[in-house]
């Protein structure tokens, strides 16, 4: 695929979730050096990197999906998948005949609102949108380089691996999109885990309501925690466990249901986590690249040049500004930094 040709001595970007922020990636590639050339954004020595969740909530989703798809065929970019395409392959796909459902991913109000942004916008477009589903397919959950890797939100090695046995290669198809549907599943476990991330379940009866009003009795968990003690050590997400909570010792069963990402491992990238503040690497060889953006935070991208040890100099940007009036349109009104 034209995606994955190597050149030698060339350097990445791997840029963050982007969220139909087509303006803002433009700005944040033109920063970097990367010219339109032939229509196509394209750089002399350089890849970009994307680390999925083009689609949904922003203002421009069909104009950034031409954009990166026409990067990726084009050799001038890679992507791995992220959990709003996963989630749009299920929505628009229909359960096979016996299915207790109509659709692989339910049609409630929740997943109606997650996805309205993306079909409204590609209301004019049917075909279009038929055929960027048919492109999913083709984006690998994970990209494993010899000096870097990339996935949406989790690095787990044992599911990889045995994911890479059973479909060879880094892809889905049809068939394990069905099979995910059931998240007990071996398939529901590497999406839930590679594009979600891992969780711990609350204390009986304890829930949290995020700031998206979703009730929630799990929460997120880093992947990298060394020798974690307290749930405080291992949370991992933009709501804060209440502080009695965070204080809460593991138990060595819990402690059993965390994994680990070892410093002697490649450097790894994934987004996903609508991080906030100045862009800085979670461990030597960890970072998160979602700021953000379509949330008026910071388009991300860090330019990786083959370092085992991950740098904050090497982090670059662009500011989302708020528009100053509170009903101006949707927009991405972006400041390079």
């Amino acid at each position: 695929m034209a995606g994955n040709r190597q050149t030698a001595n060339r350097g990445y970007d791997i840029i963050g979730d982007i969220h139909g922020c087509a303006n803002t990636l433009a700005r944040l590639l033109d920063q970097m050096g990367y010219r339109k050339i032939n229509g196509v954004y394209q750089h002399p020595r350089r890849q970009a990197i994307f680390i999925g969740d083009i689609i949904d909530r922003g203002p421009r989703i069909r104009e950034a999906l031409h954009l990166v798809r026409d990067m990726v065929e084009h050799g001038s970019a890679r992507i791995v998948m992220g959990n709003h395409e996963y989630n749009a392959l299920g929505y628009c796909t229909r359960a096979r005949p016996g299915s207790a459902k109509k659709w692989l991913r339910e049609h409630n109000p929740r997943h109606d609102r997650l996805i309205k942004e993306t079909l409204d916008q590609f209301e004019a477009y049917p075909h279009e949108w038929n055929e960027f589903l048919e492109w999913f397919y083709t984006i690998p959950l994970f990209i494993e380089d010899e000096s870097f890797r990339a996935v949406h939100a989790c690095w787990d090695g044992d599911l990889i691996e045995k994911f890479k046995r059973v479909q060879g290669g880094a892809c889905i198809d049809e068939d394990f999109l069905h099979a995910s549907a059931a998240i007990e599943s071996f398939a529901g476990q590497v999406m839930d885990t590679l594009l979600r991330g891992t969780d711990l379940r609350l204390p009986e009866g304890m829930s949290i309501t995020g700031k998206d009003g979703y009730v929630r009795e799990f929460f997120r968990t880093k992947f990298w925690a060394d020798d974690p003690h307290t749930y405080a050590d291992v949370v991992f997400q933009p709501d804060p466990l209440p502080p009695e909570v965070a204080r809460r010792v593991l138990t060595e069963n819990e402690r059993k249901q965390l994994i680990s990402y070892p410093l002697d491992a490649p450097p790894v990238f994934v987004g996903h986590y609508w991080m906030e503040g100045e862009p800085a690497p979670l461990k030597p060889n960890v970072a998160c690249i979602d700021y953000s953006a379509v949330k008026y935070g910071r388009l991300v991208a860090y330019r990786m040049d083959g370092e085992r040890a991950l740098s904050r100099d090497k982090f670059v940007w662009v500011e989302v500004d708020r528009p100053e009036q509170p009903d101006y349109p949707t927009s991405e009104d972006s400041v390079a930094r």
